[in-house]
């Protein structure tokens, strides 16, 4: 049995377990990885991997539904994969960009009340945490979080099913996190320690985690010995962009490239979510090497979402 209701104000329900016994029996939101279990995790993944394999058995599944989705930062992925999936299960989505609609002029909460009454999910991409929250806290249908300033747990299950393809198994494994300690680096914590993974997270001084569940290090060659993954993001994220200039000093000596690949296991994999800053935080020698992984994480966005989107509206 997996219980909702986390005592944490990253989930809203109407009622008590939302989620029980595989079953939707409320309204439920996704927010971030901390809400959720073990085993619906693993069931997600499963799911996405049989949709993957065969999306004629779902090309019904969300027919007459549509999904909005609300973007207050730029996207590629998020916004593309969440669309075509949409679309290959038969539904529709709704792109709203909040400069070019009233979410500038009326209360969030108003605006997401409204947009619940039309649809049957809701994805926001926002700035700041409270603000996917607040969505979640009016709206009437599941919320999605495609983004916030603390996680990006969408990203973390495409992670998860691309490690699992790729490895066979994630239990045991080893994953060096190098970089800025951001919400995909805290959405790779929980999701990682939930599913038996050991992470490393090599930061400088004054940049780590706010999830503290792994072996926290300054020193990056430390976190990458005998890895089996290692994984960078981009050191400067949107709304940090005031900040470039000194962080370029302080993430220099951050940079995954072919020196510190070969700290890792020799068979190590190469993840980056995207997009890169080539020459920065990843050298051209690795993400183009046969060790990066990274368009295969980029295209199970898509196959995750689409299996979270399903078990939300409790369609399997």
């Amino acid at each position: 049995m997996f219980y909702l209701g986390h005592m944490l104000s990253t989930l809203f329900v109407l009622g008590h377990n939302a989620f029980k016994s595989g079953k939707s029996i409320t309204l439920m939101h996704f927010l971030t990885l901390k809400d959720f279990d073990k085993g619906f995790i693993e069931e997600l993944l499963n799911l996405a991997s049989e949709i993957k394999v065969d999306y004629s058995k779902y090309k019904e599944s969300m027919a007459n539904k549509t999904l909005a989705m609300i973007f207050m930062k730029t996207s590629t992925r998020t916004r593309t994969s969440f669309e075509a999936g949409v679309t290959k299960l038969g539904g529709h989505a709704i792109f709203i960009e909040s400069r070019v609609s009233n979410f500038a002029l009326g209360a969030l909460k108003d605006e997401a009340k409204c947009i619940s009454r039309y649809t049957n999910l809701i994805m926001a991409r926002v700035f700041g945490h409270q603000q996917v929250e607040e969505i979640a806290k009016a709206s009437a249908v599941p919320v999605i979080n495609g983004l916030s300033e603390y996680y990006h747990p969408c990203q973390i299950l495409a992670d998860l099913l691309t490690i699992k393809e790729k490895k066979g198994s994630l239990a045991g494994l080893k994953l060096a996190f190098v970089g800025d300690g951001n919400n995909v680096c805290n959405s790779l914590v929980v999701g990682c320690s939930k599913l038996g993974l050991d992470v490393a997270v090599a930061v400088p001084k004054g940049f780590e985690p706010m999830e503290k569940n792994a072996e926290i290090t300054y020193n990056v060659e430390e976190a990458v010995k005998k890895a089996d993954i290692v994984y960078t993001d981009t050191w400067v994220s949107m709304g940090q962009e005031k900040e470039t200039k000194e962080r370029m000093k302080v993430f220099s000596p951050f940079q995954v490239n072919k020196k510190l690949m070969a700290k890792a296991n020799s068979d190590a994999l190469f993840m980056h979510c995207l997009p890169a800053h080539r020459g920065l935080e990843v050298s051209d020698e690795v993400i183009d090497s046969g060790q990066s992984i990274v368009f295969d994480q980029a295209e199970n966005r898509m196959h995750v979402q689409n299996a979270l989107m399903l078990r939300l509206l409790g369609g399997v």
